[in-house]
């Protein structure tokens, strides 16, 4: 698309100069921005509500995906909807509600202007906490997860989930659902990871930050060695098996450069074990580049992907005889 010499320069500031973030957030997601209720994704197939509006302290407008942890302005939309990178998101924009001459665009008319919001709550999180079963401890265990580590680090089985105050999940017992608890955020609201472990996909749902670091709270002040994994399931079991470990809120993200410096002072030595698959190898790759100075280890493809799946295979004792040897053999950095 083309725009003559005389046209002003297409930039976030233009546009807001002549509509705002509700309109464009509302006509790119064919969702009503002022309801409070839960939505379905507007880029997915799906059968579950988990998408809400909300607006933050800064006056930016996000669609809070729960299902993947997202949190999206409305240009973020327009690039997903669409598969384009920002330059061109902001020229689609211009194109579609006609704020430059010349846009050539297929809509008959320019899409309405809607009212700005003002500050909103973040969707809630609020679930109601059951007594473990006696299946359940046992799934737990064939991870090598005893009922005192399920204490230590908040893990609760848990009958119902609710969102914004609506009932949204049950569990039963071919369909358990499992909750980390993270405490409560500065106004109040819990924070919570719920994960349904038998779900095929989108096994997680959550309203945790991105720089939420699973498993801090548990770590020791100093050690010889911190694990930096994938997953609050992982990080448990390390420790069952007498291993810091903290991981990321989700295996696309990593930790910011600041708590890595301050784990540098704590911890002698820093690995870094992510899944034997595909994205998991890939992503430590990536994460190689930025840090060569850390460890970086994935199980023997012999083995399961992750630690926890390993354990399950081969048994605690094995595993155990299998750490061992490895922190034998291991030469660190």
């Amino acid at each position: 698309m083309y725009f003559s010499a005389l046209e002003p320069e297409i930039t976030k500031e233009f546009i807001f100069s002549k509509i705002n973030q509700e309109s464009i957030m509302q006509f790119y997601t064919g969702i009503d921005v002022t309801s409070k209720k839960l939505h379905l994704s507007p880029f997915r197939n799906d059968h579950k509500v988990t998408c809400a509006f909300y607006k933050s302290k800064s006056n930016i407008l996000y669609l809070h995906d729960f299902a993947t942890n997202e949190h999206i302005n409305c240009f973020q939309v327009v690039m997903k909807k669409y598969s384009v990178n920002y330059y061109e998101a902001l020229q689609i924009i211009a194109r579609d509600f006609r704020l430059v001459g010349g846009s050539n665009s297929n809509l008959k008319e320019a899409p309405k202007l809607v009212q700005p919001l003002k500050e909103t709550e973040k969707t809630r999180i609020q679930v109601q906490i059951k007594d473990y079963t006696e299946q359940e401890l046992e799934w737990w265990k064939s991870f090598g997860i005893s009922k005192k580590l399920l204490k230590k680090y908040h893990i609760y089985s848990l009958q119902h989930v609710f969102l914004n105050g609506a009932l949204k999940f049950t569990s039963d017992e071919k369909s358990p659902i499992y909750g980390y608890y993270f405490g409560k955020d500065k106004n109040g609201i819990e924070k919570w990871k719920i994960y349904f472990p038998l779900k095929t996909e989108y096994r997680f749902l959550n309203n945790l930050s991105k720089k939420v670091l699973q498993g801090y709270h548990q770590l020791p002040k100093t050690g010889d060695l911190l694990v930096i994994t994938k997953s609050m399931k992982d990080v448990v079991a390390l420790y069952g098996f007498g291993i810091a470990a903290v991981s990321p809120n989700s295996e696309t993200l990593f930790i910011d450069d600041k708590k890595l410096e301050e784990f540098k002072k704590r911890f002698k030595h820093i690995l870094v074990l992510y899944d034997n698959d595909r994205p998991g190898i890939h992503n430590m790759w990536l994460i190689r580049k930025e840090h060569p100075e850390l460890n970086y280890f994935y199980l023997p493809f012999y083995l399961s992907k992750d630690f926890t799946d390993s354990i399950k295979l081969v048994g605690v004792e094995n595993m155990k005889e299998y750490v061992n040897e490895f922190m034998s053999n291991y030469k660190f950095k």
